[in-house]
C-alpha cells in the first residue's frame, strides 16, 4: 500500500489515517521501524510538523512508539490493542479480567452456534498446541494457544464480539506468553480438552465454567 501525496485539507487526520491503514494492513508489520521523517515527509508531500503530529497521535492511541534516537517502531495493530498492549507486565491482572469478559460470553455462544468446521479448526488448533508442549517448542505452544483462544471467539458467530477480541489479539499473546511455563511437563498443562468438549456438547454453561476457570485461577494468583 504505497503512500499517497495528501491534500490540503485535513493533513494531519489525512496522514494519521494513511499511517493506521498501512499498520493494519502489515504493510507496517508489528514490532517494525517505520520510514524516517525525511522519507515520509517526501511522500506525503506535507510538512515535518504534519508528519510529527501525525505520529505523535499514533503514539498517544499506542498504535506506534517513539524511540528517541532509534525512531519510531509499529507498537500495535490497533488503537484498542495498544491501549491493552500498555496493561501488560504490571496491569496483566487487568488483561486476564478482560479476556475472562469475552472469552466466557465467547464460550456461551459458541456451544450454541458453532458449526462442524468450528470444531474441526479448534480441534485441530488444540493437537497442534499439544504437540508443541510435549516436544517443548514455547512458541509454538503459545501460537497455537493464543489461536485457539481466537477461534472459539469466531465460533459465537457474533460480529461485534470478534472485532472486539480482533483488537486485544497482541495483548492475549502476551498474556499467554507470560503465563507460560516451559519447563512444566506438557500433561500439566491446562489441556482446554474439556472447554472443547462442552462446546461439542452445545453446552453453554459447562462451556462458560470451563472458559472461565482457569482465567478465575490466574486473576486468584495475581
Amino acid at each position: 500500500m504505497p503512500l499517497v501525496t495528501a491534500k490540503r485539507t485535513g493533513l494531519v487526520d489525512q496522514v494519521i489515517d494513511q499511517m493506521r491503514a498501512l499498520v493494519s494492513s502489515g504493510e507496517w508489520p508489528l514490532g517494525e521501524k517505520i520510514p524516517p521523517e525525511a522519507e515520509l515527509v517526501t511522500a506525503l508531500g506535507v510538512g515535518r510538523n504534519t508528519v510529527r503530529e501525525a505520529v505523535r497521535a499514533l503514539s498517544h492511541t499506542g498504535l506506534l512508539e517513539v524511540r528517541q534516537g532509534d525512531g519510531t517502531f509499529v507498537r500495535a495493530t490497533s488503537e484498542l490493542s495498544g491501549a491493552v498492549r500498555g496493561l501488560c507486565g504490571d496491569e496483566l491482572r487487568q488483561i486476564h479480567q478482560v479476556r475472562r469478559a469475552l472469552e466466557v460470553e465467547s464460550a456461551r455462544l459458541a456451544a450454541t452456534a458453532r458449526t462442524e468446521q468450528d470444531l474441526a479448526e479448534l480441534t485441530a488448533l488444540l493437537d497442534e498446541r499439544a504437540t508443541a508442549l510435549r516436544d517443548r517448542l514455547a512458541d509454538q505452544a503459545i501460537a497455537a494457544d493464543a489461536a485457539f483462544h481466537l477461534r472459539l471467539v469466531d465460533a459465537s458467530h457474533n460480529p461485534v464480539l470478534v472485532a472486539l477480541y480482533q483488537g486485544i489479539r497482541e495483548a492475549v499473546v502476551s498474556s499467554v506468553a507470560t503465563c507460560f511455563d516451559p519447563d512444566l511437563p506438557a500433561e500439566e498443562h491446562i489441556s482446554h480438552r474439556e472447554l472443547l468438549d462442552a462446546v461439542r456438547d452445545r453446552d453453554p454453561k459447562r462451556a462458560a465454567e470451563e472458559a472461565g476457570g482457569f482465567l478465575e485461577d490466574l486473576l486468584a494468583e495475581g
